[in-house]
Protein backbone atom coordinates (compact mmCIF):
# COMPACT_ATOMS: atom_id res chain seq x y z
CA UNK A 1 0.00 0.00 0.00
CA UNK A 2 1.30 3.60 -1.24
CA UNK A 3 1.50 6.30 1.18
CA UNK A 4 0.48 8.93 -0.59
CA UNK A 5 -0.51 11.62 2.78
CA UNK A 6 2.33 13.43 4.71
CA UNK A 7 3.06 16.36 7.10
CA UNK A 8 4.26 19.57 5.38
CA UNK A 9 6.75 21.61 7.15
CA UNK A 10 7.07 25.55 6.29
CA UNK A 11 10.92 24.71 5.45
CA UNK A 12 9.76 22.26 2.51
CA UNK A 13 6.59 24.31 1.69
CA UNK A 14 8.26 28.06 0.36
CA UNK A 15 10.53 26.05 -2.33
CA UNK A 16 7.05 25.08 -3.82
CA UNK A 17 6.36 28.66 -4.06
CA UNK A 18 10.12 30.59 -4.16
CA UNK A 19 12.74 29.11 -6.50
CA UNK A 20 15.37 28.05 -3.89
CA UNK A 21 18.09 25.43 -3.66
CA UNK A 22 15.30 22.91 -1.87
CA UNK A 23 12.92 23.69 -5.43
CA UNK A 24 13.62 20.53 -7.10
CA UNK A 25 13.14 18.41 -4.46
CA UNK A 26 10.40 20.22 -3.27
CA UNK A 27 8.56 19.29 -6.80
CA UNK A 28 9.62 15.77 -6.71
CA UNK A 29 7.91 15.08 -3.25
CA UNK A 30 4.90 17.65 -3.69
CA UNK A 31 4.08 15.18 -6.99
CA UNK A 32 4.47 12.04 -4.88
CA UNK A 33 2.53 13.17 -1.65
CA UNK A 34 -0.86 13.83 -3.19
CA UNK A 35 -2.02 15.08 0.07
CA UNK A 36 -0.34 17.64 2.31
CA UNK A 37 -1.34 18.09 6.01
CA UNK A 38 -0.21 21.22 7.67
CA UNK A 39 -0.27 23.31 11.03
CA UNK A 40 -2.83 25.73 11.03
CA UNK A 41 0.33 28.14 11.41
CA UNK A 42 1.83 27.42 9.12
CA UNK A 43 -0.21 30.15 6.68
CA UNK A 44 1.23 32.86 8.79
CA UNK A 45 4.51 31.15 8.55
CA UNK A 46 4.70 31.02 4.90
CA UNK A 47 3.45 34.36 4.31
CA UNK A 48 6.19 35.46 6.80
CA UNK A 49 8.74 33.82 4.96
CA UNK A 50 7.23 34.99 1.49
CA UNK A 51 7.67 38.88 3.26
CA UNK A 52 10.94 38.48 4.86
CA UNK A 53 12.52 37.11 1.19
CA UNK A 54 11.24 40.44 -0.36
CA UNK A 55 12.21 42.74 2.32
CA UNK A 56 15.37 40.93 1.56
CA UNK A 57 16.04 41.64 -1.87
CA UNK A 58 15.58 37.99 -2.64
CA UNK A 59 12.44 38.26 -4.68
CA UNK A 60 11.00 41.35 -6.21
CA UNK A 61 7.46 42.21 -6.00
CA UNK A 62 6.25 40.42 -8.91
CA UNK A 63 8.03 36.98 -7.58
CA UNK A 64 6.07 37.75 -4.25
CA UNK A 65 2.66 37.52 -6.14
CA UNK A 66 3.11 35.06 -8.10
CA UNK A 67 4.78 32.53 -4.87
CA UNK A 68 1.63 33.92 -2.98
CA UNK A 69 -0.58 32.29 -5.51
CA UNK A 70 1.43 29.17 -5.63
CA UNK A 71 0.89 28.97 -2.17
CA UNK A 72 -2.91 30.00 -1.98
CA UNK A 73 -3.36 26.75 -4.04
CA UNK A 74 -1.76 24.35 -2.24
CA UNK A 75 -3.31 25.87 0.64
CA UNK A 76 -6.75 25.03 -0.63
CA UNK A 77 -6.08 21.77 -1.60
CA UNK A 78 -4.27 20.58 1.97
CA UNK A 79 -5.48 19.42 5.29
CA UNK A 80 -4.44 21.95 8.26
CA UNK A 81 -4.88 20.74 11.46
CA UNK A 82 -6.55 23.40 13.85
CA UNK A 83 -5.12 24.20 17.05
CA UNK A 84 -6.00 22.15 20.20
CA UNK A 85 -5.41 21.46 23.94
CA UNK A 86 -3.75 17.98 22.83
CA UNK A 87 -1.40 20.06 20.11
CA UNK A 88 -0.84 22.58 23.23
CA UNK A 89 -0.13 19.99 25.35
CA UNK A 90 2.31 17.79 23.44
CA UNK A 91 4.46 21.41 21.77
CA UNK A 92 5.04 22.49 25.29
CA UNK A 93 7.22 18.75 26.25
CA UNK A 94 9.05 18.87 22.63
CA UNK A 95 11.71 22.47 23.45
CA UNK A 96 13.12 19.84 26.11
CA UNK A 97 12.99 16.57 24.78
CA UNK A 98 13.77 17.40 21.20
CA UNK A 99 15.96 20.71 21.39
CA UNK A 100 13.42 22.81 18.97
CA UNK A 101 12.21 26.13 19.11
CA UNK A 102 8.45 27.09 19.96
CA UNK A 103 7.54 27.39 16.34
CA UNK A 104 9.20 23.87 14.87
CA UNK A 105 7.36 22.20 18.90
CA UNK A 106 3.72 23.20 17.09
CA UNK A 107 4.91 21.53 13.73
CA UNK A 108 5.86 18.29 15.29
CA UNK A 109 2.93 18.63 17.97
CA UNK A 110 0.62 18.91 15.44
CA UNK A 111 2.33 15.98 13.26
CA UNK A 112 1.90 13.61 15.97
CA UNK A 113 -1.64 14.47 16.21
CA UNK A 114 -2.14 14.02 12.61
CA UNK A 115 -0.32 10.13 13.47
CA UNK A 116 -2.15 10.04 16.84
CA UNK A 117 1.21 9.73 17.68
CA UNK A 118 2.08 6.77 15.97
CA UNK A 119 4.82 7.72 13.97
CA UNK A 120 6.04 4.90 12.24
CA UNK A 121 6.01 4.54 8.58
CA UNK A 122 4.25 8.60 8.36
CA UNK A 123 6.11 10.89 5.67
CA UNK A 124 7.70 14.44 7.51
CA UNK A 125 8.36 16.61 4.46
CA UNK A 126 11.18 18.73 5.61
CA UNK A 127 14.05 21.54 4.78
CA UNK A 128 15.25 22.21 8.38
CA UNK A 129 18.46 20.17 9.22
CA UNK A 130 17.30 20.69 13.55
CA UNK A 131 13.23 20.10 12.96
CA UNK A 132 14.17 16.75 10.73
CA UNK A 133 16.34 15.56 13.52
CA UNK A 134 13.67 16.13 16.18
CA UNK A 135 10.88 14.58 14.23
CA UNK A 136 13.22 11.26 12.87
CA UNK A 137 13.87 11.11 16.77
CA UNK A 138 9.79 10.92 17.05
CA UNK A 139 9.58 8.13 15.39
CA UNK A 140 8.92 9.79 11.78
CA UNK A 141 10.34 8.61 8.28
CA UNK A 142 12.11 12.00 7.08
CA UNK A 143 11.77 13.29 3.92
CA UNK A 144 14.93 15.55 4.04
CA UNK A 145 15.31 18.28 1.09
Amino acid sequence: MAIDAAFWDISALVPLCVFQEASVAAQREHRKYASKTLWWGTQVEVRSSFARLLRNGDIDQADFEIAVKKWLTISERAHELPPSPRVIGIASDLPDKYGVRALDAFQLAAALVWCKEKPRNRPFVCADRRLGEAASDAGFDVVSL
